[in-house]
């Protein structure tokens, strides 16, 4: 479908996805200034009161760049709020997102037709994570505007099936908004996000590795330096089932081939379940297109390495699809 105003300007059709801790303000705008849409979990910015000063920091920094480059406008940003009972902050959370007007509102871990409801009084667009062709009829039906099939190998929380069947089973029934989740970390998989009929690719793990990124050196060469066979898949460290990278847990002390499961009715954010160590912190997520990483780079360079990646690809379907002469 058409993408909707301010969605319809984007350099690529990507939302860099919103990372526990690593998503702050600089590398939102630096996202959003190469391009693409920028977001973060409303949880990164503590106290809470500090969410009022981020949004207020991309507000202006982003209508400075576009009053600057009115020819190259920043993309839109959106903010991811824990749609979960353990979050106590969504109601002040989305009050502050009514007050800044944000574009675009992403929820995970449950849906609630008032926040769908708030979000389109002030005229922007939800859209929400879900991990089966069940739990996307549910959003849509609560209100939320579009989805974001988390599919096999996407980094952090994530589902297990294969984008194939999530997004055919998808499509059979909605036509709006979808952002498609896993493994996407090239150019040429955006472009398979859209053979798939996905209006957006959905890229978190090639965006820890980038200079703006708020992580730990050593975690961004840990996305330098994996590949698909070092992601884990467990529930153990928060009580929902995730991709890890290997590095991170065996540095934590623990056998990554032998890991118990979780209760994942005491699911707990960042607790690290019954271990010392805290998912996120130490316990590093990561999906299993890492491979595509090659270097930390800055966000206007991974962007502009993800659009050459993405035009070349083109190129090579439409040289594929030519008739034989």
């Amino acid at each position: 479908m058409p993408l909707p105003a301010p969605f319809d300007k984007l350099r690529l059709p990507v939302i860099g996805s919103p990372l526990f801790i690593v998503s702050g303000p600089e590398l939102v705008i630096a996202q959003c200034k190469a391009g693409i849409v920028g977001a973060f979990p409303s949880l990164n910015a503590r106290p809470q009161s500090l969410l009022d000063e981020w949004l207020h920091q991309i507000t202006e920094e982003l209508g400075k760049h576009n009053r600057e480059h009115p020819d190259r406008p920043a993309a839109p940003f959106a903010v991811n709020q824990i749609v979960h009972k353990s979050n106590d902050r969504v109601e002040a959370d989305m009050a502050t997102c009514e007050k800044w007007q944000v574009p675009m509102i992403i929820t995970s871990l449950g849906a609630r037709e008032e926040i769908f409801q708030a979000v389109d009084n002030w005229g922007g667009i939800t859209m929400h994570d879900v991990i089966n062709n069940r739990f996307a009829h549910k959003a849509i039906e609560k209100g939320a505007d579009g989805l974001i099939p988390v599919a096999a190998g996407a980094g952090g929380h994530a589902g297990t099936l294969s984008p194939f069947a999530l997004m055919q089973e998808i499509r059979e029934w909605f036509d709006g908004l979808v952002a498609l989740s896993g493994s996407i970390a090239h150019g040429q998989s955006i472009l398979a996000a859209q053979a798939l009929s996905a209006d957006f690719a959905y890229i978190g793990s090639a965006f820890i590795a980038t200079e703006e990124a708020n992580a730990d050196m050593g975690y961004k060469q840990g996305i330098v330096e994996g590949s698909a066979d070092g992601i884990v898949y467990t529930n153990l460290f928060t009580g929902v089932h995730g991709n890890y990278l290997r590095s991170s847990i065996e540095n934590a002390g623990l056998n990554p081939d032998d890991l118990p499961n979780s209760d994942p009715s005491k699911m707990n954010f960042g607790s690290g379940g019954n271990t010392k160590a805290k998912a996120w912190k130490d316990i590093w997520g990561s999906g299993q297109g890492v491979g595509a990483v090659k270097s930390v780079q800055s966000v206007e360079d991974r962007v502009t390495q993800l659009e050459r990646e993405y035009r070349e690809a083109r190129k090579a379907l439409e040289k594929a699809s030519e008739p034989y002469c």
